[in-house]
């Protein structure tokens, strides 16, 4: 999936960025060979391989030192939403960015 000039204009101006002529090109190669390495590492036969909990753990034992899933804070739902411009639901509201 290669990207063309006209994707990284309209990705530019989604993300409100001026780009240069210069710019977009070299941003539009960089993605591009991002692409092409994703691209790679999906052709590779990775079935029957075990995922790992960590990088390092194929070299050496690793230790996690994981919390306990419990809650520590209360639910302050309400009060956050009290200084809310706008609130339904117990969700903020924001503006469309996207066109």
């Amino acid at each position: 999936m290669a990207l063309t000039p006209e994707d990284i204009t309209r990705i530019a101006r989604l993300a409100r960025l001026e780009l240069s002529v210069d710019e977009a090109e070299r941003m539009r190669a960089t993605i591009n060979d991002f692409f092409t390495v994703v691209e790679q590492m999906q052709a590779v036969d990775t079935s029957g391989i075990k995922p790992l909990a960590h990088p390092l753990s194929a070299v050496e034992p690793v230790a996690l030192r994981l919390m306990d899933d419990a809650v520590s804070e209360p639910n302050e739902r309400e009060a956050y939403l009290v200084n809310a411009p706008a609130a339904e639901r117990g969700l903020f509201l924001v503006p469309r960015v996207i066109e």
